[in-house]
């Protein structure tokens, strides 16, 4: 009997137990931090890339960009087909992934390649370039006075984000990281 009421007062333990009661509740917090803060760390390099991207397509020359000089504002254009616009494209998706026009830099997210956009792999979503015609009367500032159509350029990219934990086969997400921008074509 004397033993068992000893047993009932211990306290060398009790640590240890609170601490096994605790950790599940502490690690998955410490987790669930760090997929967090990756995730917006990931969205936010997305938004600066596609605003970077958008950035450098409206210095381009307003002739890169297939907008007739009258029309009614906001038709849809696309790019000239021509080698020349083919080439702003594939640099205007470079400066967006990487930030180089010829897209030697290293991607703004590792996981977003070009050579996985064309297999079709997590990180590997397409950048889209749309130009709208905008009426130059729409505008201020070095458009005033200006006859004709504006382009302006569109930005975006959906990119799949892949899990931290997901990384090391606890987890599976089809999260994205989606952003766009826009600017008019300056030509500058």
């Amino acid at each position: 009997m004397k033993k068992n009421r000893s047993l009932l007062n211990a306290r060398e333990g009790s640590a240890a137990a609170e601490m096994a009661l605790v950790a599940p509740m502490l690690i998955t917090l410490m987790f669930g931090s760090f997929e967090l803060g990756n995730y917006f760390m990931s969205e936010h390099a997305v938004a600066k890339a596609v605003r970077d991207g958008a950035r450098f397509a409206s210095r381009l020359p307003a002739s890169t960009y297939n907008c007739p000089a009258a029309g009614a504002d906001g038709s849809a254009g696309s790019f000239v087909v021509s080698a020349a616009s083919t080439l702003a494209q594939a640099q205007i998706k470079n400066v967006t992934r990487t930030g180089s026009t010829d897209g030697s830099g290293t991607p703004r997210l590792s996981y977003w390649t070009a050579a996985k956009e064309m297999a079709g792999l997590p990180g590997g979503s397409p950048i889209t370039l749309t130009v709208t015609c905008r009426l130059a009367t729409t505008f201020t500032g070095v458009f005033s006075g200006i006859e004709g159509n504006v382009p302006v350029i569109t930005v975006s990219a959906n990119v799949r984000y892949p899990s931290l934990l997901g990384q090391i086969g606890l987890s599976d997400t089809n999260l994205r990281l989606q952003s766009e921008s826009q600017a008019a074509v300056m030509g500058i």
